[in-house]
């Protein structure tokens, strides 16, 4: 296969991935509940939390920074975190075993009402069941973007949404659609005034 063909494969399946996604029945009511969930934790005053593993954890940065920072508009910043600082990763990795990584450190930090955003290709990333299962101890509310069947992640979580793709680089794309989508639609639900 030469260069052109490659460019031109990979974005075809990007985009039979995307059309595959939005013809998924019940689609636009999840999007929407993702979109609640986390206007509702902001506006509780809550925090939000995200773990993942490699470019996930790659993503879980990128979606707390966009709350932290602005997106596309000027706005107060919004109250959310990457789990899985290099020390603390280290730290725990060494002491408890990489599985804990993420459970450690959010029941450091979380409180009752705050929400877990987990993000995994496979959905059984066991230190993200570990993280899910403190969450629902603590009182912490869950959801995952998730890839393929949605995995073991899928049934323990309070939401998910699944991308209908089989490999890591069309499932993170999505991702990353849905991360960007959902911070602008809560700018827009909880900044009105900005989008005038």
């Amino acid at each position: 296969m030469n260069t052109l063909e490659t460019w031109k494969n990979s974005f075809s399946e990007a985009q039979v991935t995307l059309e595959s996604f939005v013809k998924t029945p019940g689609i636009w009511e999840n999007l929407q509940k993702f979109t609640d969930l986390v206007c509702g934790t902001l506006k509780a005053g809550g925090t939000i939390y995200t773990c993942g593993n490699g470019g996930s954890h790659c993503d879980a940065m990128h979606f707390a920074e966009e709350l932290t920072g602005r997106y596309r508009k000027e706005r107060r910043p919004l109250g959310a975190l990457a789990l899985g600082d290099s020390s603390h990763v280290t730290c725990v990795g060494n002491d408890y075993g990489f599985e804990h990584v993420f459970e450690r450190q959010l029941r450091a930090l979380g409180r009752k009402g705050d929400l877990l955003l987990c993000l995994s290709t496979s959905g059984n990333s066991k230190n993200q069941m570990l993280a899910v299962t403190a969450a629902k101890e603590m009182g912490v509310k869950t959801i995952a973007l998730l890839g393929r069947d949605g995995g073991k992640l899928k049934p323990m979580v309070e939401h998910s949404i699944v991308i209908p793709a089989e490999t890591s680089d069309r499932i993170q794309e999505m991702h990353i659609k849905l991360i960007h989508t959902v911070i602008e639609t809560v700018e827009r639900n909880l900044f009105p005034e900005l989008y005038k």
